[in-house]
């Protein structure tokens, strides 16, 4: 291996390892936020990235029936509740909200001709699509399950995302698909050659990154769901809603799965179930991170990226067998000191 191999070795792991890092970081959101391992997580960057694809080929869009599906079990969930908590079946305005968005959105795009759409509007349309299913998800699945144990939460994860993943089959096919890229520059030095893509990647994903940043330290908003992370019961007293903490947290995660699904469509083809491994590799770094800590959490997904980049050169059969490996020693050690405390009932 030359300095150039390794430089472009470095790139691809520099890459890979900055949209980990924003899946990292959702994953640990939503895990100290609402107690549940967003094995989902994934999905959400597929379906971005597919969606994206489906509106520049200029295909109808499925996927939007998913989110009309999930409006109306959502409304009729907060009907029964009405029923069964003796308030009186009222019709509310953010019912109707709730029902009339994605029956909206999927009129607007059966009227489009989304492939002459400028690319940051069919970009700003597969967010409209993609990013409430993380709200929805957390309102039929999690939050009726809020105080159940760990275990639950897990089980109910990994349902999810089966069912998600068939979901995209049926919404996408077995195919895979890539979109156009934001620009097609290249940037020549001595020994390597930048796409502007990579540049896209990278610039979003820091910039998301310093977003999160102020948004959790200079906003109300944000200093609730840290509360609401730090310490659940102590937030509830305080007024902080654990409802809103978690659909919040949801769609955040959603939101950045999302983006992430539409940088990386133009470097590389995504299937239906690609998410799954994509978003296990951020999972990898929040591990490093303990679960608690977003800084590691970000250093651990880059480790992972550069591990992953450089062990396709050496032993690319074995790439994911060798950075799936990297969470056993991290494990280990967390076991050794680390202090077990039992999950209170």
């Amino acid at each position: 291996m030359d300095m150039q191999i390794a430089l472009i070795l470095g790139q691809d792991g520099i890459i890979n390892g900055a949209i980990y890092a924003l899946l990292a970081l959702s994953i640990l959101l939503v895990f100290t936020v609402t107690r549940v391992l967003l094995i989902p997580q994934g999905e959400f960057v597929a379906f971005g990235a597919l969606t994206m694809a489906t509106l520049q080929a200029g295909e109808p869009v499925k996927l939007v029936w998913l989110l009309v599906a999930l409006a109306i079990a959502e409304a009729f969930s907060e009907l029964m509740l009405m029923r069964r908590t003796a308030q009186g079946i009222r019709i509310s305005s953010s019912l109707v909200l709730k029902l009339a968005y994605p029956l909206a959105l999927a009129a607007a795009l059966y009227h489009l001709n989304a492939a002459t759409l400028p690319m940051l509007v069919q970009a700003f349309l597969t967010l409209l699509i993609i990013v409430p299913l993380g709200p929805q998800l957390y309102r039929l699945f999690f939050q009726p399950i809020a105080n159940a144990p760990s275990l639950i939460l897990l089980i109910v994860a990994i349902a999810v995302h089966v069912a998600l993943v068939g979901i995209g089959l049926l919404a996408f096919g077995p195919g895979g698909a890539s979109t156009t890229p934001f620009s097609e520059a290249n940037f020549e030095f001595e020994l390597l050659t930048l796409n502007s893509q990579t540049l896209w990647v990278v610039g979003t994903s820091v910039l998301l990154i310093v977003v999160l940043y102020v948004f959790f330290n200079r906003t109300i908003y944000g200093k609730a769901l840290r509360a609401a992370a730090v310490n659940r019961t102590g937030a509830r007293l305080m007024g902080i809603s654990p409802v809103f903490a978690g659909k919040a947290s949801f769609f955040l995660a959603s939101l950045i799965g999302a983006l992430s699904g539409i940088l990386i469509a133009p470097i590389t083809a995504i299937y239906f179930d690609s998410g799954f491994l994509i978003s296990l590799k951020g999972f990898i770094g929040a591990i490093i991170g303990g679960l608690v800590s977003y800084p590691l959490a970000a250093v651990g997904a880059i480790i992972v990226g550069l591990l992953e980049a450089f062990s396709a050169f050496w032993a690319s059969d074995y790439k994911d067998v060798i950075v799936f490996t990297l969470i056993i020693p991290f494990l280990l050690w967390r076991s050794l000191t680390s202090h077990h405390v039992e999950e209170e009932e």
